[in-house]
């Protein structure tokens, strides 16, 4: 299925992807708040969009190319708390190895009045 026939974002929002996280990564709308910039890229990851990912990275922290590990399949994003400019997740996943999730603090920045992913931290790690 492609990311624009979803029925509903894979964000979770219950919104249909399109009217979510679709107007941001086609560019017709800009993240408002550190959390709804991580669901987007949540959702890209799920739908497959790297450039969108690559776009709202940090120059200085992002790798110089992106690619994805098609072998992994995003089923659900659990947001567990967010600042102004953090957001803690755990992100579900099914791959060939089995159900996994990854468990993130995410930072973010303002930078020209766009919010972009800086880095993230795992729990239990300095």
């Amino acid at each position: 299925m492609t990311a624009s026939l979803r029925p509903t974002c894979p964000c979770g929002s219950g919104e249909a992807y399109d009217a979510c996280c679709g107007r941001l990564h086609r560019g017709a709308a800009q993240a408002e708040t550190a959390e709804e910039l991580m669901r987007s890229r949540y959702a890209a990851f799920a739908v497959g969009d790297a450039a969108y990912l690559w776009r709202t990275w940090h120059p200085r922290t992002r790798p110089d190319d992106l690619e994805l590990d098609t072998s992994r399949t995003w089923t659900g994003l659990r947001v567990l708390g967010s600042g102004e400019d953090w957001v803690q997740f755990v992100a579900s996943y099914d791959s060939p190895a089995g159900p996994g999730e990854q468990s993130e603090r995410s930072r973010f920045e303002r930078r020209a009045g766009r919010w972009v992913y800086v880095d993230g931290e795992t729990p239990g790690s300095d």
